[in-house]
């Protein structure tokens, strides 16, 4: 029996593709596709299929992206997955952030991040250094953004939870690349969710489209000049996609449609279906089911003219007030390699966090986040984060525990227990250490008498 598609959408379809509609009609009887993508930030795409636990083909278009099959292997119930190495993703959602050329140092904003798919990405590729600022207007779903985004090992990035268009006053020419991964109709997912297929006759791209000019035109103002911005959406529809595109040209003159790396299977942009006709579309990509493993997907990227005439403008970026470093934090960063700059400390009431570079000023604006949270200020002690535990590498802290992903007390570890290590350490050893699976920090725990007292953050541990 063949899936149930509305009316509406199938003529729209017939004309979209043509001689190619009935081939893609067949992609509904296929089965989803599983996808994760490797978090480079913590390890190399040689070094993890090394430890793969199961087997993995590639993802032809995206370098550190994999198939995996979803309906015999669970990678979500896997140490590896609490380690951080790897984020879970459906394979064409894998080509927006991949496609955006962010480079350390620079200040990326993912605008629409939830759940974190891109903005981890965007994270990686930054290596530690520049900004990203990662928003949504949900509250709730930017609390899921900020937990990938710290298993992630992300320090240098704040969590926003506002509506774009507040964001234009705090950020005008700001950033060096900014990504809109737009809400859409969601037509090219209708296969993986057939929920969206009442979500779509409820508010089709009419609606959406509304939003998504409204959005990529605020989006524009925060973006330098010279700077490059990535449209996505899951949907076919050409107002949503080249539509939105053509709107924001209409507004912002200056920017112009670049070249997206290709792949085989992707299909070009449709200028036929602009009002200007204009050429430039075919280098916006198209992703059909039917063409390649992976849903359905639009992206256009696009960068801004870099006007020479006009000086540069953004908000002045606040400068730490420097002071003493606690005894308590100190003696805790003594046994890490990490080099603390002070100016870049800021405390509030008993927390401690470690701000990225050159942030503007923010009063009112709503965040989650701000900064690394390093752990909390208590009575003559310092107790380290679960965020700032996936920030270290073993190699950055003295007191490891690292265990083989085989043994039976990294599960017990991620389920909160307290762990029996008198086969690792001496009785004379205390304090906080960090507990690793093959290398790759889970998160810390407090040595006494041979017993570890189990610190791993209670919201992320294991369900049985």
């Amino acid at each position: 029996m063949r899936m149930y598609l509305p009316e509406a959408f199938e003529d729209k379809m017939r004309l979209l593709l043509g001689e190619e509609y009935e081939a893609y009609l067949k992609c509904y009887e296929e089965p989803r596709h599983y996808g994760l993508r490797v978090n480079t930030a913590k390890i190399s795409v040689e070094d993890f299929l090394k430890i793969a636990p199961w087997p993995l083909s590639p993802v032809p278009w995206i370098s550190n992206g994999f198939y995996y099959d979803g309906d015999q292997v669970q990678p979500a119930k896997h140490p590896y997955y609490f380690a951080g190495l790897y984020y879970l993703q459906e394979p064409s959602a894998m080509t927006p952030a991949d496609r955006i050329p962010v480079t350390p140092g620079e200040r990326v904003l993912d605008i629409c991040a939830a759940p974190g798919g891109k903005a981890t990405e965007l994270g990686a590729k930054l290596k530690g250094e520049g900004l990203l600022i990662a928003n949504d207007i949900s509250n709730s779903r930017a609390r899921g953004l900020l937990k990938n985004l710290e298993l992630f090992g992300i320090g240098n990035m704040m969590v926003i939870s506002e509506e774009p268009g507040k964001l234009t006053d705090y950020f005008f020419e700001y950033f060096d690349k900014i990504l809109i991964d737009a809400p859409c109709s969601g037509e090219g997912m209708f296969r993986k969710e057939k929920k969206m297929i009442k979500a779509w006759e409820e508010h089709g791209p009419e609606f959406f489209s509304r939003l998504q000019r409204s959005i990529i035109t605020q989006a524009a103002s925060m973006l330098k000049k010279g700077g490059m911005l990535l449209y996505s959406t899951c949907t076919f529809d050409p107002l949503e996609n080249e539509g939105t595109i053509e709107y924001l040209l209409e507004q912002y003159p200056e920017f112009e449609i670049c070249d997206i790396a290709g792949y085989e299977g992707f299909a070009k942009g449709r200028p036929e279906y602009t009002k200007s006709k204009n050429t430039e579309f075919v280098k916006t990509v198209r992703i059909f089911p039917h063409k390649m493993q992976g849903e359905g997907h639009y992206i256009a990227l696009l960068k801004r003219e870099n006007d020479e005439t006009v000086p540069e403008l953004h908000s002045a970026a606040v400068k730490g007030r420097v002071k003493k470093i606690p005894e308590e934090l100190e003696q805790f960063f003594c046994d890490t390699t990490w080099t603390i700059e002070k100016s870049r400390l800021d405390y509030r009431e008993e927390r401690v966090y470690y701000m990225p570079e050159g942030i503007p000023e923010m009063k009112g604006i709503r965040f989650l986040r701000s900064g690394l949270l390093l752990g909390e200020l208590k009575k003559n002690r310092f107790e380290p984060s679960q965020a700032l535990a996936m920030c270290l590498k073993k190699e950055e802290y003295k007191k490891c525990l690292d265990f083989p992903v085989s043994d039976d007390r990294v599960i017990k570890y991620l389920k909160g227990e307290t762990l029996d290590v008198e086969d690792l350490v001496s009785p004379k050893e205390k304090g906080w250490y960090l507990v690793c699976v093959d290398g790759y920090p889970l998160g810390f725990g407090k040595l006494a008498g041979q017993t570890l007292k189990n610190k791993y953050l209670p919201g992320w541990r294991w369900q049985s």
